[in-house]
């Protein structure tokens, strides 16, 4: 059987904007919103949902203590993989290590609602063994960003809040151009704030 490509989505982040402003105890991932398709969810099932297409594994890295998130991730057909992360560099790396025989993985945001299952598609289906699939749109690269295989060494080393744009260079970018603005949305503060 031949490996498939891994849909990463990262939801391990501690929020701290957000609740700042809504409450110690509000989770950006949990506050239904509406999303891309119009429908009032919360961002992580409009995130999740925008993957269901996708003949790919499905991993989904959150913090521990996190039983809603745990119980909607695999409501859609993700694994969970716990982590105490000190940034999206370590829940990247985290995730790629427990995938590491995947052929490729494809990272989208947990806290992205409008992003639409036809982008998430566009990217996966530009992902090849030696490039980085991104999608792009007029502000430049955004979510989701697709590494082919050769990309897991560099992914797995990341650290901290370090990201993998560090691996971006001109010569193995694809560059998928989305007419979505759901590329650079996220729920990082809630409504009005």
């Amino acid at each position: 059987m031949a490996a498939k490509p891994c849909v990463l989505v990262l939801a391990a982040g501690l929020g701290e904007r957000y609740r700042a402003l809504a409450g110690f105890d509000a989770d950006k991932l949990l506050v239904p919103c509406l999303g891309a398709d119009g429908s009032l969810r919360p961002p992580l099932e409009h995130a999740l949902l925008a993957c269901q297409g996708l003949d790919a594994d499905r991993l989904l890295v959150t913090r521990p203590g996190k039983p809603a998130i745990e119980a909607l991730a695999q409501a859609h057909g993700f694994s969970v993989l716990r982590l105490e992360s000190s940034g999206m560099g370590a829940s990247l790396a985290a995730g790629v290590n427990a995938r590491h025989s995947a052929d490729g993985w494809l990272i989208v945001l947990g806290d992205m609602p409008m992003l639409r299952a036809a982008t998430v598609a566009q990217v996966a289906a530009a992902m090849a063994p030696t490039t980085i699939a991104v999608a792009t749109g007029p502000q430049g690269p955004g979510h989701p960003v697709g590494f082919g295989r050769a990309w897991g060494g560099g992914l797995a080393s990341l650290q901290g809040d370090q990201g993998a744009r560090r691996l971006f260079r001109p010569d193995v970018m694809v560059e998928v151009a989305v007419g979505d603005p759901g590329i650079y949305l996220d729920v990082d503060v809630p409504p009005g704030g």
